[in-house]
């Protein structure tokens, strides 16, 4: 039996999914971009990786309170039980770190007395701390150990995505696109 539409995530899922993806990749290669640049240069980058940030915390939320109120696909009956657990621990961890990194760099940069600049539209205060300079380091060692974590999680959904798609022929990667066949379960 073919999977229906309802083996799809929703429109509004797919958005969400599909820009913080774009926006996580961007913002991984901004802050590598900035650890070879000036010192001019990097604390420009790094307004932008923080206002990026902020961003991917709010879709992040939005994305969260949509699909706890908003019933998703079921995983395809022919996951492994393996699978289904990786499926499950993955995408638990993609939440905590999609709320937890920018919520870390919000207060590392606040620890160091900093405001976050969105964009140039307006600021975001800094979080009511206190400066602590070398907790705000540590914070930050954190964030970027997070950020490398985050990119593996990645590449590991993107080729879990692969593998159903391309050997399992499921259609994996279609159940996050409004089009393609979402195949057969085995």
């Amino acid at each position: 039996m073919l999977m229906t539409e309802a083996r799809r995530y929703s429109a509004v899922a797919m958005i969400f999914h599909w820009a913080i993806a774009v926006l996580v990749i961007w913002n991984w290669r901004l802050a590598e971009n900035a650890e070879h640049a000036s010192r001019a240069e990097a604390t420009a980058i790094f307004a932008d990786h923080k206002a990026i940030g902020i961003t991917i915390l709010v879709l992040t939320l939005g994305r969260l309170v949509w699909r706890l109120t908003h019933k998703w696909p079921p995983l395809p009956s022919n996951y492994a039980g393996w699978e289904r657990v990786l499926a499950r621990v993955t995408h638990v961890v993609f939440y905590v770190l999609l709320i937890g990194l920018p919520l870390g760099g919000w207060l590392a940069n606040s620890f160091n007395g900093r405001e976050i600049e969105y964009f140039g539209l307006f600021t975001i205060p800094a979080l009511p701390v206190g400066e602590n300079e070398g907790l705000g380091e540590t914070i930050y060692d954190a964030h970027k150990l997070g950020g490398q974590i985050i990119i593996y999680l990645v590449a590991l959904h993107i080729l879990g995505a692969l593998k159903h798609t391309f050997i399992d022929k499921d259609g994996g990667i279609f159940r996050m696109l409004p089009f393609g066949r979402v195949g057969k379960a085995r």
